[in-house]
């Protein structure tokens, strides 16, 4: 029995992490196939060379990207991007909707920006108990009118599942900046301290 545990194990081992990258792959690949519609139907591909070609999607819409961000990235795109933020902001519900969403686009996807680009150790819930956070920016406006000396905006993230969290306002002296990357730091997050950054796996589970 002994053995026959030792074997499952280990075949999980090999089997799920193969199955869930394929499950994702797949999800990914099967969304992006749905920009095809914008197609004509004359033009699609199953119609064209009479077969359904998995991934299609995906370079459709990554000619749509670089097609976007390269007219969007000289002077009469960047004018024409501006006329239309204009546009939209001139749309009751819309214009909220819009905003809030470019904002945040505009923090995560900049170069300039600073959002995600470092991993800290925070005391979360409590005092005494340590989690890695990701810094996204600082308190502004009438919040951090009430804050009393140098704060930071930070994301803690949940595990397994890294996509939920917690948005908390946190002192920077109270926040240690990690020597690694927001990379390595969602590694440990999503394995649950198992994948150590920069070095193998958790070593206490070896014994």
């Amino acid at each position: 029995m002994a053995a026959l545990r030792k074997w499952l194990f280990a075949g999980l081992l090999v089997i799920v992490p193969v199955g869930i990258t394929v499950w994702v792959l797949e999800w990914i690949i099967s969304t992006l196939d749905q920009t095809l519609y914008i197609l004509p139907g004359a033009w699609h591909p199953d119609k064209l060379f009479g077969i359904h070609i998995p991934g299609f999607g995906v370079l459709l819409a990554l000619a749509i990207l670089l097609v976007v961000g390269a007219v969007a990235s000289n002077f009469f795109g960047k004018k024409l991007v501006q006329w239309g933020d204009a546009l939209v902001s001139r749309i009751p519900v819309v214009r909220s909707i819009y905003s809030s969403v470019k904002q945040v686009s505009d923090t995560l996807f900049s170069e300039n920006g600073n959002a995600f680009r470092t991993a800290v150790l925070v005391q979360w819930p409590r005092e005494g108990v340590w989690t890695i956070a990701f810094v996204t920016g600082a308190p502004g406006g009438d919040v951090a009118t009430h804050l009393q000396g140098e704060y930071l905006s930070v994301y803690v993230p949940t595990t397994p599942n890294p996509t939920g969290g917690y948005f908390v306002m946190l002192k920077k002296s109270d926040c240690i900046e990690l020597k690694i990357s927001v990379d390595e730091a969602l590694k440990y997050i999503v394995s649950m301290g198992v994948v150590v950054p920069g070095g193998p796996a958790n070593p206490h589970l070896s014994k």
